[in-house]
């Protein structure tokens, strides 16, 4: 039986000023970015955070689902309404994922890396989710929703999920309390989303964390497939692959696959 959660414990936990505030908790809802969308267009007010037990319509990059039995895991989705340029928008995801990544290590112990552009992974398997939506106003920020989907108390066994995926509890050994974890989560997100304000980008901080650099990788992109090596990324967040030839392509979105971790006939 999951710990049952309330719009009065989430508040009582919290200790940032700006996000998480207002509160929404929904037992089950289709999509927690879908909510805030919804609310932001209205006029709701920056910090809004939507929690959910269950997502019925959850998704992930390119309308991908993303499965977690009710009670499962950490479903949320934040409004931000920064007074940024659209070209620094990706620099939100990486606070977020930086806020994550943190709020799981202090939380558990464990120390995930990030694989580009937004998953967070632990021992290669994705233990979490990201997806950002943006409204721009001409070549600026309108507002953005910050969506995370992370694994904390499930234990994956299906043949096709136990390989790619992992939670909290299996690879601590024991459930995980979300609540502490949603307010680590918020308060290195509100501490980074500051930072971001002040002028201050996070890319350093999150290229540490990038799992993927310095890897052999295949690329799928519209046109086709692009391999090389992930030798960097760039500050708004483009993932920078050397070909065998030398030549360095800026990758702006695609999915990525470590060729070490391919097996046949997969992805």
């Amino acid at each position: 039986m999951y710990q049952s959660l309330s719009v009065l414990l989430i508040e009582q936990a919290l200790t940032t000023r700006r996000l998480g505030h207002p509160v929404v908790y929904l037992e089950r809802i289709g999509s927690t970015n879908d909510v805030v969308l919804q609310r932001a267009a209205a006029g709701a007010p920056e910090g809004l955070l939507v929690l959910a037990e269950e997502q019925t319509a959850g998704r992930g990059r390119q309308d991908r689902t993303w499965w977690a039995p009710p009670g499962s895991s950490l479903l949320m989705s934040l409004l931000l309404r920064p007074p940024i340029p659209a070209a620094r928008a990706a620099q939100l995801t990486m606070c977020l994922g930086l806020a994550a990544a943190e709020g799981v290590e202090q939380i558990s112990g464990l120390r995930p890396g990030l694989k580009w552009p937004n998953d967070l992974l632990l021992d290669g398997r994705k233990l979490a989710g990201m997806l950002t939506e943006l409204r721009l106003s001409g070549d600026q920020v309108a507002y953005a929703v910050l969506g995370l989907g992370l694994n904390v108390n499930l234990e994956f066994t299906s043949p096709d999920l136990a390989p790619i995926a992992i939670s909290l509890q299996m690879a601590a050994g024991h459930p995980v309390e979300r609540l502490p974890l949603l307010a680590a989560i918020l308060e290195r997100c509100e501490a980074w989303y500051e930072r971001l304000l002040a002028g201050e980008s996070p890319h350093v901080a999150w290229s540490a964390r990038l799992d993927t650099l310095g890897r052999r990788v295949v690329v799928s992109l519209p046109a086709g497939t692009l391999e090389g090596l992930a030798v960097g990324v760039n500050a708004q967040g483009a993932l920078l692959v050397q070909a065998d030839d030398g030549q360095v392509s800026t990758v702006w979105a695609g999915d990525v696959s470590s060729l070490r971790n391919r097996t046949p006939g997969g992805p």
